[in-house]
């Protein structure tokens, strides 16, 4: 899942590059920070990661991703990880 904020403008509209309101739902994030929160899917073997799911900004949407790849692929390693930290790990259960 990946995220972008967007600014609309009616057409022939100047930018307003001198925009000073705070939103009310905080800062966005900076920019190096990219997309923090990531699943990850692992092999096997649980050693590699064979595919990544998500990768948001949000911690709410990583961990939903995280818990809808759990039971996608409930036999497999699922990671959440925040900026490379393991925030969670599902060991995988075979049915």
């Amino acid at each position: 899942m990946i995220l972008a904020a967007h600014r609309l403008q009616p057409p022939g509209d100047t930018p307003d590059e001198g925009h000073t309101t705070p939103s009310p739902y905080g800062e966005f994030p900076d920019p190096r920070e990219d997309l923090p929160y990531k699943v990850e899917v692992c092999d096997a073997s649980g050693e590699t990661i064979e595919l990544l799911v998500a990768a948001t900004v949000s911690p709410a949407f990583g961990y939903a991703a995280y818990y809808a790849a759990s039971r996608e692929y409930p036999g497999r390693t699922i990671v959440l990880r925040h900026k490379g930290a393991v925030i969670s790990r599902w060991a995988g259960q075979e049915h």
